[in-house]
């Protein structure tokens, strides 16, 4: 009687160890419902805690306090701009690879000047305006939201919402069921015949709700008493922009009477990413998203930050009051996927697609070295240098992001040797303020460009779409304005990027190992147990995929 007892509760002990690694299994395998991927736009690291004193429990502090951190992540690849941020974060690829070298660049074969998502055989729906002549046609690699609808037979929906078209298109790949981005034109979310031939129902709804105009009917008045933004400048200061009719950059500022004159001008206020929020929100409902046979993806992009910081810069009150209105329009965000999906059913990342350098007059006034790289001038000087060495004009044919393009067909026809013009071309850039290095990317290893700056540079050469010479400048010297700020170089304060993980199968923790752009991928492809996109060359993080 003993022993059989013995054998039936080594029978039950069998097929209770069984039934646990079946469950095991199975919750391993176990998907999110959502995975929402938001890019903010031009939000340096050090964002996320300048204003933590100041943002409520719901936002960036839930983020942090919830999710894991990857502190030290860093771009890869040159130049540092949206178009190619958004296409390397989704494709774990460099430009060299997935193809966007910039939001603009010059063919090389051709000559033409190509927009990053323009389609010219694709019409604009819900416009008549160019806006919508988009499409991701450019972006030659897949995405992990691409791979997502492979793996899962198309069953998963996929839907990308922004401001900007190039921020809504590429995220959401090639095959997604939607993509939308604003028009200025008639203040209306839109989208391309590439993707549907009629917006949906829902889309309609929105925008007959006016919400444009409602939002800039009111003066952007900073959210508390002005005094209390020490992290910031005085409000008056020469190095900030302003908006058309104002005297000064200075609260509050009357954006009814702006709006009118400048449809585009709601991009530079903090209502910008409440009306991407709020729209996304719409498109969680209205594609009943999380609530399918398989996971689905949204992507978000909240590129307001970037047009306050273009025109404010780094330490003006206006760039901390948008990030402390972003912290409570996430807040809400997550609050209505908690409501919406469910806790924990979802998995959210927030990172950046490049970070911001300070404005070079407030560099200046605080005795930092900084200054303007004025392409107009190198290009006459570098023409005229070239002219005088090998007795032909118009050799140079642009100078875009950072890079030197040719007129090859001149220097065909001159039979010029075209090595010798590069080298030229090196000696006399190199010789100009404020720049640090140039260097020929096709004769990149007799280069003496240092690390990680040659490999960046590397990174983001497409021979099909990249100038033959790339110009490096000092820290603190940039193509742009003397008043507010950009990005587009290797220094830290353009690549260093928030990148935070938070909700399904997430624990809370943080990682100072060096993460880059393109690991994000690669990290959402491990988690889901799908292929990697298939231009990617990054790697998961190790810290979030061995949570699961």
């Amino acid at each position: 009687m003993t022993g059989m007892r013995k054998s039936v509760n080594i029978a039950i002990l069998g097929a209770f160890t069984l039934l646990s690694g079946i469950t095991a299994a199975a919750q391993t395998n176990e998907k999110p419902k959502l995975i929402v991927g938001i890019v903010v736009d031009q939000m340096r690291w050090d964002y996320l805690y300048r204003y933590t004193d100041r943002y409520e429990a719901g936002g960036f502090k839930r983020l942090l306090g919830e999710g894991f951190s990857c502190e030290n992540t860093f771009i890869s690849h040159l130049p540092s701009f949206t178009a190619v941020g958004h296409s390397t974060i989704y494709t774990g690829s460099i430009p060299a690879i997935h193809g966007i070298t910039g939001n603009d660049w010059p063919d090389q074969v051709t000559g033409k000047e190509w927009y990053c998502t323009e389609d010219t055989v694709v019409q604009a729906v819900g416009s008549n305006s160019a806006a919508g002549k988009m499409s991701p046609r450019n972006l030659l690699a897949s995405t992990i939201t691409d791979e997502l609808k492979l793996a899962t037979n198309f069953r998963s929906k996929v839907v990308g919402v922004s401001l900007k078209d190039r921020a809504s298109i590429l995220p959401a790949g090639h095959t997604p069921d939607g993509a939308f981005w604003l028009d200025d034109n008639n203040g209306s979310f839109i989208t391309s015949t590439y993707y549907m031939k009629e917006l949906p129902t829902w889309v309609k709804q929105f925008n007959e709700r006016k919400e444009p105009q409602q939002l800039m009917a009111r003066p952007w008045e900073t959210l508390y008493p002005i005094n209390t933004y020490v992290q910031s400048s005085e409000d008056d200061v020469n190095w900030e922009g302003t908006f058309p009719g104002e005297k000064a950059p200075v609260f509050p500022h009357q954006l009814k009477d702006v709006y009118k004159k400048d449809p585009g001008s709601l991009r530079s206020t903090p209502s910008g990413n409440t009306l991407t929020l709020d729209f996304a929100k719409a498109a969680v409902a209205g594609y009943d998203l999380g609530n399918g046979p398989a996971t689905d993806f949204l992507t978000i992009n909240c590129a307001s930050t970037d047009y306050v910081g273009h025109k404010y810069g780094p330490n003006s009150i206006e760039v901390e009051d948008t990030y402390l209105r972003l912290d409570k329009d996430l807040s809400s965000f997550f609050s209505y996927l908690d409501q919406k999906v469910g806790k924990g059913n979802y998995l959210v990342f927030l990172t950046a697609d490049h970070g911001a350098a300070h404005a070079i007059k407030f560099m200046q006034e605080h005795n930092q070295p900084a200054g303007l790289v004025e392409p107009k001038k190198l290009i006459a000087g570098l023409d005229s240098t070239l002219n005088k060495r090998f007795g032909v004009s118009g050799l140079v044919s642009s100078f875009m992001n950072y890079h030197v393009s040719y007129n090859k067909n001149k220097i065909a026809a001159g039979k010029l040797d075209y090595d010798a013009v590069k080298k030229e071309t090196v000696n006399y850039l190199q010789q100009q303020p404020g720049i640090e290095f140039a260097a020929d990317l096709e004769n990149i290893g007799n280069s003496p460009l240092p690390e990680p700056i040659k490999s960046m540079a590397i990174n983001g050469y497409n021979p099909k779409r990249t100038g033959a010479v790339i110009v490096i400048p000092e820290p603190g010297w940039f193509e742009g304005s003397l008043k507010g700020t950009t990005h587009g170089n290797w220094n830290l304060f353009d690549i260093h990027i928030p990148l935070v993980f938070m909700g399904w199968h997430v624990k809370h923790g943080a990682t100072n190992e060096t993460v880059h752009m393109t690991d994000i991928a690669a990290t959402l492809a491990a988690m889901l147990h799908i292929q990697m996109p298939n231009g990617c060359v990054g790697k998961p993080v190790m810290a979030i995929t061995t949570q699961q």
